[in-house]
């Protein structure tokens, strides 16, 4: 095997890692919390995710820039990430003891986080080192990422932990395997020249002048608003689905028996899509690669608003089928096109600054204005019939939001260069 190929392997062996630690638990944490009477906090758990966000990569992604090497760095995150997420498990069995659970998970999710901005800055360091093409390579190399993700989220649904903090135990254990695993991980160089730097260049915060080039800022804030959408479905997709066990003709069908089986037709259509990105960003650049995003994010919701496990469970499977092109196109494009638009000295920086943005700032809105959304719709209603209006509601407002959004995107995001190309 020569050295090209052996890096593929080990970078496609670190995403399948990567994202079967997440997928352990990100689609049924709301399904456990909703049927252990924790319902109204959902949006606090997922929310969490968008807060720590804010924070942890952007400070891990400086460290990582300066002092400690990324992959190293990368192993310690999912160490600290692992045991946290062990004690989210242990203190979730039983009678559940809420304080202590958040708190753990507070700061698995916070480390995990960071460690996902820093998967992407370690992959492209060690694709280029080969003198390999992000854009082109990567991609193929990212689906591997998906499909650890959907096993997990199999195994989590056929072990019967959905209902149970074992998805959190099975995430920690993952952790603890990708810890040892990222020894194997390719060495990345650090900036040693911190004397020449006046002190926001060594603190880091050098990634935050990129909101004085309008392109930049532009397209940081939009995915700041497109954030907002990223973990809506994740965060009640599986309960929308499993409250149909309580109307008569839907509560035998597959859907609501195995609502994590069916969210992940999501994460197949995502594993076909990631193959597409290169494609499109080099045929249409990044502007109509995140509109079509955009256009996608009101599909998804709207095909849930009107589908339901029955005989409309097809409009379910369309919104599983759009949700690929929703997240990759606006994810893995997005963050081709911050390493591409930065320097290599702010590279693990930039996209801390990426993922604050999206998952922190966006993110945290989101699922903060979505439970408010579903309090007042869903929540509210005790009769079966009705909450299923309510949801239907709620899906329909977020659609809305998303296509208000695309508009206001194709108007004000200009990228000359991408264009011209």
């Amino acid at each position: 095997m020569n050295e090209k190929r052996l890096m593929q392997v080990k970078l496609a062996t670190m995403n399948f890692l990567q994202f079967a630690v997440w997928g352990a638990y990100l689609t049924s944490m709301g399904r456990f919390l909703d049927v252990n009477q924790h319902g109204d906090s959902i949006g606090l758990f997922y929310a969490t995710q968008g807060i720590v966000s804010i924070f942890f990569p952007a400070i891990i992604g400086m460290i990582g820039d300066r002092w400690i090497q990324a992959q190293r760095l990368y192993g310690i995150c999912h160490l600290l990430s692992a045991i946290s997420m062990l004690g989210a498990g242990y203190f979730g069995m039983g009678e559940i003891n809420m304080t202590a659970m958040y708190i753990c998970f507070f700061f698995g999710i916070g480390f995990y986080m960071s460690s996902l901005s820093l998967s992407y800055a370690v992959a492209y360091n060690a694709l280029e080192k080969q003198g390999m093409d992000t854009v082109k390579d990567f991609p193929p190399i990212r689906v591997f990422g998906t499909v650890g993700f959907i096993i997990s989220m199999w195994c989590t649904d056929l072990f019967g932990f959905q209902t149970t903090s074992m998805q959190f135990i099975s995430s920690g254990i993952i952790g603890l395997i990708l810890a040892a695993y990222s020894t194997l991980i390719p060495k990345c160089e650090i900036n040693k020249n911190l004397t020449k730097k006046n002190f926001a260049e060594a603190l880091g915060l050098d990634a935050f002048k990129l909101f004085k080039q309008k392109k930049m800022a532009i397209f940081f804030i939009f995915s700041m608003f497109l954030g907002v959408a990223l973990q809506i479905t994740n965060s009640w997709a599986n309960p929308f689905i499993s409250s149909f066990q309580n109307i008569p003709e839907y509560s035998e069908t597959f859907g609501v028996k195995h609502a994590n089986i069916l969210i992940s037709l999501s994460q197949v259509s995502e594993t076909l899509c990631i193959l597409l990105i290169p494609f499109f960003m080099k045929k249409f650049g990044i502007k109509k690669v995140m509109f079509i995003a955009m256009i996608s994010w009101v599909m998804r919701f709207a095909f849930f608003g009107a589908g339901d496990p029955g005989s409309g469970v097809w409009l379910f499977i369309l919104s599983c089928i759009v949700y690929g092109v929703a997240f990759d196109f606006f994810n893995i494009s997005g963050s081709l096109f911050v390493d591409k638009e930065t320097s290599h000295d702010i590279r693990s920086s930039a996209q801390g600054l990426f993922m604050l943005m999206t998952n922190g700032v966006g993110a945290t809105l989101g699922t903060l204005g979505a439970q408010a959304v579903v309090n007042h719709y869903v929540y509210s209603q005790s009769d079966p019939k009705l909450i299923w209006s309510g949801w239907q509601t709620s899906w329909y407002i977020f659609a809305a939001y998303a296509l208000v959004l695309a508009i206001m995107f194709a108007i004000c995001f200009k990228n000359t260069q991408t264009e011209k190309n």
